[in-house]
């Protein structure tokens, strides 16, 4: 009665033949979604509501609790399911309660406080987790990939992916209209996957990409013998059209990888690998963050933590200096020592 009270009090109660079962919370928000994100990511929503939500799915959303939150994980746990798997699955969760305190069916999520699943091989020595799929190229390796590709185009695309850090849908969308070729870089607005144009995904991701000279003089060498193409594309494919993902994959990057005696990778482990080359060089994680177009230095942080070196006596003595050089004590002499990457192996 005291919570009835509250919630008139606050104008949210609604009687419980009223308040909706999951199942029908969870269709209202998939299409409340269909419109506003890309036709792949609903599928992705659409087949994780048909396949891995069965024993809430008769429940009032309104009974869901922290505890069957937490007994939902733990099954998944004990069943095997992947974790990268299981944390989209929590995520589609979150979003769908958030849905129904929007629209005022409960008054809390409980998914905020449900404990968050931790893989025992996702977490090192201190404790801390990383992304188990994380893999990167060391720089020998970089050369001899690029050294495997005889083909211009591929070998301008393969080589600008590791430069620029750009996602592959985002290099399949690039034009010629997009390379600023007075300050050297390159702008990203929109990008292309599984057939399919769309603007970037946030405000952060629409960015302009540093771009080195070598780089930037292997495009201007690609522009002068690149096909001309009606959507004015830097990478078209014979027919003029954007590239196709799969193609690419199996006709260029995997045999490369393949002839240049390298594990197979992920097309999007050459992003990580500008990541960490960043990271390696000591550079500002906001300059990253931007450079990588994430939302806020945090994901950033989130994603490439493991990567940044515990140890660093160069900061430590430039603390030294900028205390007692102003107290005319002699300033310790700086001794450079780089930073060294985690790689995670294939």
């Amino acid at each position: 009665m005291r919570d009835i009270e509250d919630q008139l009090a606050r104008g949210i109660y609604l009687p419980d033949v009223k308040i909706p079962y999951f199942k029908k919370v969870a269709k209202d928000w998939l299409e409340y979604k269909k419109p506003n994100i890309r036709n792949s990511t609903w599928r992705k929503y659409e087949g994780y509501l048909r396949n891995h939500f069965d024993e809430l799915l008769t429940i009032k959303v309104n009974r869901i609790t922290v505890a069957k939150i937490e007994k939902f994980i733990t099954t998944r746990q004990n069943e095997g399911m992947n974790l990268s798997t299981l944390r989209k699955l929590i995520v589609t969760l979150n979003q769908i309660m958030k849905y129904a305190v929007r629209h005022r069916y409960i008054d809390y999520n409980p998914v905020r406080d449900a404990e968050r699943p931790i893989n025992r091989s996702d977490v090192d020595a201190n404790g801390d987790s990383f992304d188990e799929n994380i893999q990167i190229l060391k720089p020998f390796e970089i050369q001899a990939l690029l050294g495997a590709i005889s083909d211009q185009k591929y070998h301008t695309l393969f080589k600008l992916a590791i430069m620029s850090g750009a996602r592959q849908g985002e290099l399949f969308g690039l034009k010629w209209s997009d390379v600023d070729w007075i300050n050297n870089q390159i702008h990203i607005q929109r990008t292309f996957n599984e057939g399919a144009w769309y603007k970037p995904k946030t405000k952060a991701s629409n960015r302009k990409i540093d771009i080195g000279p070598s780089m930037m003089t292997e495009l201007l060498v690609w522009q002068a013998v690149c096909p001309n193409n009606d959507l004015n594309l830097v990478f078209p494919n014979e027919a003029g059209k954007a590239l196709n993902h799969a193609n690419v994959l199996s006709r260029h990057f995997y045999p490369a990888l393949e002839n240049a005696k390298i594990d197979r990778i992920r097309f999007h482990d050459l992003r990580h690998t500008f990541a960490s080359l960043l990271i390696e060089q000591g550079e500002n994680i906001k300059y990253i963050q931007s450079q990588l177009g994430h939302a806020n230095p945090m994901v950033t942080l989130s994603v490439y933590a493991h990567l940044m070196n515990p140890v660093n006596q160069a900061a430590a003595i430039r603390l030294e200096n900028a205390i007692f050089e102003k107290s005319g004590s002699k300033p310790v002499a700086e001794k450079k020592k780089g930073f060294t990457a985690i790689a995670v192996n294939p």
